[in-house]
């Protein structure tokens, strides 16, 4: 059975399902690296109560992967077996709600949430200004920036689970830790509530303009990246463990080591996601050797190589 017609069966299986099923659909389109394989199957859910039909009724046997915006993403040139999750415009609700809180969907940018913050004179949020992903990888991710992280001002998550059911758990059911979170790896989630406090818009804005500046600045944010490769080890900065390691513009096929930020891989135009992968290799084991430090990848990789695929 090839990838369309396993498209069509489930679809076949799922008769009140509202959202697009698709097969062999080109991950590279999505990911910020532009590089990776296709998705056995696509599925955007038009909503929760679609996403919780879906995952109710999806074969047991059959793997979900659940990705975001694509910003922290390493998709393997074999692409991802099974069926691949992506939330869209059903999850893309962002308000401001009494209390100085912030209710959002999973899909809405994380800069999303920060410009709604500004608007509502609540303070608090300005560092997802400089956070590029959605809230969904936040959660997954406890995604951090400018000395404050998603655990920080994370009031609630709802999310739905492989069996369908819908839960809504709270910060201390999130388990967090620095890039990290806890919670069972199966939860999709769909909805965040976060807390703030009050706030001068003036002020919060300004906060964002120094956020961006300084992105600016100091990233490769015009380039064909992926966002930070490495998590900071503790007491440590990574890319300064990397430049020491002799590693800043190391090249690797079409990948690139930044030279304007070391803790970033560049996908200079032709490269591959084996190239990417084999770089940040390289660049753990000249660390490793040089500093004594094991870096651990804070960007996800997923999928097959290309000789594994089939």
């Amino acid at each position: 059975m090839n990838f369309a017609d396993l498209s069509v069966s489930l679809a076949r299986s799922l008769p009140e399902l509202r959202g697009r099923l698709k097969a062999n659909t080109p991950l590279s389109d999505i990911t910020w690296f532009r590089v990776g394989g296709p998705a056995e199957l696509l599925f955007t859910p038009a909503d929760e109560a679609d996403l919780a039909y879906f995952l109710k009724r999806c074969p047991d046997d059959m793997p979900v992967t659940t990705i975001g915006l694509g910003s922290n993403l390493l998709v393997r040139d074999g692409g991802i077996a099974g069926v691949v999750i992506r939330l869209g415009r059903g999850f893309g609700q962002v308000e401001a709600q009494q209390g100085y809180r912030i209710r959002a969907g999973t899909a809405v940018p994380d800069v999303k949430v920060a410009r709604a913050a500004a608007d509502a004179g609540i303070s608090g949020l300005s560092f997802y200004r400089g956070i590029p992903g959605c809230v969904g990888g936040a959660l997954r991710m406890n995604a951090g920036a400018h000395g404050n992280e998603t655990r920080n001002v994370l009031v609630e998550a709802r999310a739905v689970d492989r069996s369908g059911s819908v839960s809504v758990l709270s910060v201390g059911d999130m388990n967090y830790s620095y890039r990290h979170c806890g919670a069972p790896p199966d939860l999709i989630f769909t909805q965040a509530l976060f807390q703030g406090a009050a706030g001068e818009k003036a002020q919060i804005l300004a906060e964002m303009d120094a956020v961006a500046e300084y992105r600016e600045q100091a990233q490769p944010v015009k380039a064909r990246t992926g966002g930070s490769t490495f998590k900071n080890p503790p007491g440590e900065s990574a890319w300064k463990l990397i430049d020491a390691a002799g590693c800043r513009g190391l090249q690797i096929g079409g990948a690139r080591v930044s030279e304007k930020h070391c803790n970033f891989l560049i996908n200079e135009g032709n490269a591959t996601a084996a190239d990417l992968e084999e770089l940040g290799k390289t660049v753990r084991g000249r660390v490793k050797e040089s500093s004594g430090i094991a870096l651990e990848w804070e960007i996800r990789r997923l999928g097959v190589a290309a000789h594994n695929r089939g």
